[in-house]
């Protein structure tokens, strides 16, 4: 038996492999929980900044195991489908997609706040030639991060769609030669850890809940979650720095 993720530390940034390459890294139950156990360690350590989200052997991610769940077992714990996708973690996520990023594994790889992707990659949501509905957060959150109509297109018909088209899209953020996602996002992920630490913590949560504010409240509610940083220790340590032309030393505080 292998495990079914794999995790590595490299200084700030953790990277989870999903390691089921004889089953194109389907997610069965057990890979959903070490999943969503391997967010929480990652959530609950100061030290880790960034998580990058991977898949063994050339592939991402070809979604659920369908072979476990015609025997009813779902991939679904407290973080939702997939060990993650209904509570993504509230730090920064990338997603590096080589391969294929089918139906649960698009809806994995939609997770992050980042998609750096092979320029051969295929993704797709095909539920509906399996009777399912992609509800993983696939149906979702393509309608919120595409043109209506493609996503109409990718949710109605199933068809499949190039990493270089959604990169076109906007949908994805880099396009690498094949094999080097990962290294790409690593290399992102190096950016992120290299700003100030309550900065990107605030710009994230002014991200990811902003579309629930109305017009009028958005920047009352935008400064609530902005101000203390403007005020902290690192903002005059950025000043700072940028004045003696030096790199500045962040404390998170």
């Amino acid at each position: 038996m292998t495990d079914p993720i794999l995790v590595e530390r490299r200084d700030a940034i953790t990277v989870l492999t999903v390691n089921r390459p004889e089953a194109r890294n389907a997610i069965d139950l057990a890979t959903a929980q070490a999943i969503h156990a391997a967010v929480d360690d990652f959530e609950s350590d100061d030290s880790a900044r960034v998580l990058v989200l991977t898949g063994a052997g050339g592939t991402f991610s070809a979604g659920m195991d369908l072979v476990a769940a015609s025997k009813g077992e779902m991939p679904i714990t407290e973080r939702g489908p997939l060990g993650i996708a209904a509570r993504p973690p509230v730090k920064p996520m990338i997603s590096a997609v080589e391969g294929f990023a089918l139906a649960g594994g698009f809806e994995l790889a939609l997770s992050g706040d980042l998609i750096v992707a092979a320029n051969d990659a295929q993704f797709g949501i095909p539920e509906v030639k399996r009777g399912l509905v992609a509800a993983g957060g696939g149906v979702l959150r393509l309608t919120q991060r595409l043109p209506r109509p493609i996503a109409a297109e990718l949710a109605l018909t199933g068809g499949r769609i190039s990493a270089t088209r959604l990169y076109d899209l906007g949908l994805v953020n880099r396009v690498t030669e094949p094999g080097g996602a990962l290294d790409v996002a690593l290399e992102l992920a190096a950016e992120i850890v290299a700003a100030a630490p309550l900065s990107v913590t605030a710009s994230k949560r002014i991200i990811d809940e902003s579309p629930d504010w109305s017009v009028a409240e958005g920047f009352a509610k935008q400064g609530e979650i902005a101000l203390p940083v403007l005020f902290s220790k690192d903002a005059a340590e950025g000043a700072l720095a940028f004045a003696q032309k030096r790199e500045p030393q962040w404390q998170g505080r």
